[in-house]
């Protein structure tokens, strides 16, 4: 190998950790170094290659179509070389499980069943991101994803771990004995809606309900909405099953429901995957169920 055709690996290292936190400060905690090391390293680097990798934008980092591609390459570079220390260290095989869901799916479906997992396997460590960003899928990163999609935009065979209900559903606290048979008698209620969506104005399209006014919508994320909607603050559109509960007890209404349209599906990457990725993927396909009316 010509070694002297390769920047150096501190240079490429600086910029790998800024094109993954796109912030000089946060890359500078994650490699222990100074702000200003990092700022160097990365200059050096554009001067190497000629190339202009990151840009300032406001207070934060944008990256370089140019840099975006060096940074996937150097992802997977140091994912190699991290997985390859691993077996020799033996860190592969106690490496915690890396899990990404939204907060919704992981505190009302998730939280309460992993303690069957770790009785089980008490020897393997879960590591929970949960989030509604889309995290991607990565050797030494992130092992397995829940996902959620609407039955009608699933393009693929996906393994399911949740069916459910997609329903409106909202206290009788809130609600006080009222009636709302029609779709347009919801609009002027509060909702409460996941961050980063527009999951009801977008039920309400598909009922053919012309908006005339702005409804009255609060954006949280996922996990506050549950402990928001069982408060009486508002209405959401989400799974029956983070609510069977509740609506049995008959805390909770259903006004209205979309049968079997909410999928929760199991993606991961065989090509990384470990006895321990292979242990929890069995224990949760061992716990998929469907929720409905």
């Amino acid at each position: 190998m010509n070694w002297s055709g390769i920047p150096s690996l501190n240079s490429l290292k600086a910029f790998a950790a800024l094109a993954e936190r796109s912030s000089y400060s946060k890359a500078a905690e994650e490699l222990n170094v100074t702000h200003a090391a990092v700022r160097q390293q990365v200059k050096a680097l554009e001067e190497y290659l000629g190339l202009s990798l990151a840009v300032r934008q406001g207070r934060g980092v944008k990256i370089t179509p140019e840099g975006k591609e060096l940074a996937r390459d150097l992802a997977d570079a140091f994912n190699t070389i991290r997985r390859g220390i691993e077996k020799l260290t033996g860190e592969e095989v106690s490496r915690s499980v890396q899990i990404t869901t939204s907060p919704a799916f992981a505190v009302e479906w998730l939280m309460p069943r992993i303690a069957d997992f770790q009785q089980r396997h008490p020897d393997i460590t879960l590591m929970l991101n949960p989030t509604a960003d889309i995290m991607e899928l990565r050797p030494g990163g992130i092992d397995v994803a829940v996902r959620y999609r609407h039955r009608d935009s699933l393009d693929k065979d996906v393994s399911t771990v949740l069916v459910s209900d997609m329903v409106v559903v909202g206290a009788e606290s809130l609600l006080e004995g009222r009636r709302f048979d029609e779709p347009g008698n919801l609009v002027d209620l509060p909702w409460l809606q996941e961050l980063n969506t527009n999951e009801v104005a977008e039920w309400f399209n598909r009922r053919g309900v012309k908006l005339s006014r702005p409804l009255i919508v609060s954006q949280m994320p996922g996990n506050l909405i549950m402990q928001a909607v069982r408060r009486g603050d508002g209405i959401s559109y989400t799974a029956r099953g983070f609510f069977q509960d509740d609506i049995g007890s008959g805390r909770m209404r259903v006004l209205h429901s979309e049968p079997a349209s909410g999928v929760y599906y199991i993606e991961s990457n065989p090509a990384a995957s470990r006895p321990a990725v292979t242990k929890f993927l069995y224990w949760l396909n061992s716990k998929a169920e469907t929720v409905l009316g």
